[in-house]
């Protein structure tokens, strides 16, 4: 077995060890929306229980445990069940109290099943029978994590940075619409200023002034003025830019309606704001309730930095250490070797999306704020290190000393980390 998975593999096999193969045995489970299919063999591959479907609820899953411990020999020692992770649709069966009291429950990344159906020479097959015998393959090879269930405030944690995460991703798809709007109803508006919406007279003119000519006879003197008495300090070169706009604007067939649009995505926007102002509040709350909260002892991570840390990493106890984080985020480097020549390409982003953001985040944190990380990072680039490649060694460095500091609950000590560089 490949070091990379060594730990864990001998952590779930634990239960399995010296124990005669018949005496095993494996429930691979393939989820969908509303139903699931399973099967049931022992480990040495003789089918217990054939393939069969049942709804995703208390009787579907207390009508399948039925017919698998009717099946089950006096002998038996360990019922291993292995769920293909299907974004949140498999989390019902991985929830605790589901599944019998004995039973090992795994869960499985799609992608390694996917891989497995490859190996069984069914690359381009794909049915409930197919996966579910790839995830009984892979149960007999001990691969999969077993489940442990975070504590109940990284689960709320968890909950709400996906919550503020898709808000975001709204947010920045209304401002890039918000902005084309701006666009035709006042075209030029972009050259006077360095950003419309992250300046406060920016976000003046498309409130007020998203038609030119009002701000054209406005004039400069009048339109400081009227700036000043709304908290809008305006220079005087700036005023002089932006009435010359306005002057100077085209006329556009669709700017009568892109002002009307306009009102609405600033609606929008504001709300979308609203939300996550308030998501913000929840989580700087909830991260002194768990174990992450001494990643805010590191300076430049705060509460958004220490609860995209917890969610992308949830129960710390299933990672035997920081690599296996730092590999289920993607980030480690794709090599391709044959015949004594290697090749190696970008990062290979097989894994978490949102923990290999969540790193890379928390390593701009250190490369701002911390003199350790900041040096490290000044002799990457004098080494000729690209951008790209400093923010994954940042991140390794973030992972690295996250994943010690909540397994230790130990303040962050810059001494320490700084030696660690040398």
């Amino acid at each position: 077995m490949v070091h990379v998975h060594g730990a864990r593999v001998q952590r779930l096999s634990a239960r399995t060890r010296g124990v005669p193969l018949e005496r095993l045995v494996a429930v691979p489970v393939d989820v969908g929306k509303s139903t699931a299919t399973a099967m049931a063999c022992d480990f040495a591959g003789q089918v217990v229980v054939p393939p069969v479907g049942f709804a995703l609820n208390l009787s579907g899953v207390a009508g399948l445990v039925a017919r698998v411990e009717a099946r089950l020999a006096a002998a038996t020692r360990l019922v291993r069940v292995g769920v293909e992770a299907a974004g949140h649709y498999h989390r019902p069966l991985t929830t605790s109290g589901v599944w019998p009291d004995g039973w090992q429950v795994v869960e499985l990344n799609p992608g390694h099943v996917a891989m497995q159906r490859r190996v069984n020479g069914q690359r381009g097959v794909k049915s409930d029978h197919v996966d579910l015998t790839a995830i009984a393959d892979l149960l007999l090879a001990g691969r999969g994590s077993e489940v442990a269930v975070p504590a109940d405030p990284v689960v709320e944690l968890t909950g709400w940075v996906a919550h503020r995460r898709r808000r975001g991703a709204a947010r920045t798809a209304v401002k890039n619409q918000l902005t084309g709007q701006v666009d035709r109803a006042f075209p030029g508006l972009g050259a006077c200023l360095s950003s419309v919406l992250g300046t406060k007279v920016g976000r003046l003119i498309i409130a007020e002034f998203a038609d030119p000519t009002r701000l054209a006879r406005l004039g400069v003197t009048r339109f400081r003025a009227f700036a000043a008495r709304r908290g809008v300090r305006v220079s005087t070169p700036v005023a002089q830019r932006l009435v010359e706009a306005a002057r100077q604007a085209l006329p556009t067939a669709d700017a009568a309606v892109a002002r009307q649009v306009l009102v609405a995505d600033r609606a929008l926007l504001a709300a979308l704001d609203a939300q996550i102002a308030a998501a913000d509040d929840r989580i700087k709350g909830l991260v002194p309730a768990t174990r992450f909260h001494v990643l805010m002892t590191v300076p430049g991570w705060g509460p958004l930095r220490a609860a995209g840390y917890a969610a992308g990493v949830g129960a710390l106890d299933r990672w035997p250490s920081h690599r296996q984080v730092y590999r289920t985020a993607g980030l480690t480097p794709a090599m391709y070797e044959s015949a004594g020549r290697r090749r190696d390409g970008g990062i290979s982003r097989e894994g978490s999306v949102h923990l290999r953001r969540a790193l890379i985040d928390m390593g701009v944190g250190l490369w701002h704020r911390d003199p350790a990380a900041r040096a490290y990072a000044d002799s990457l680039r004098a080494r000729g290190k690209r951008g790209a490649v400093i923010a994954c060694a940042l991140a390794y460095r973030a992972n690295k000393i996250a994943f010690a500091m909540v397994r230790d609950q130990a303040v962050y000590d810059p001494t320490r980390w700084a030696a660690d560089l040398t």
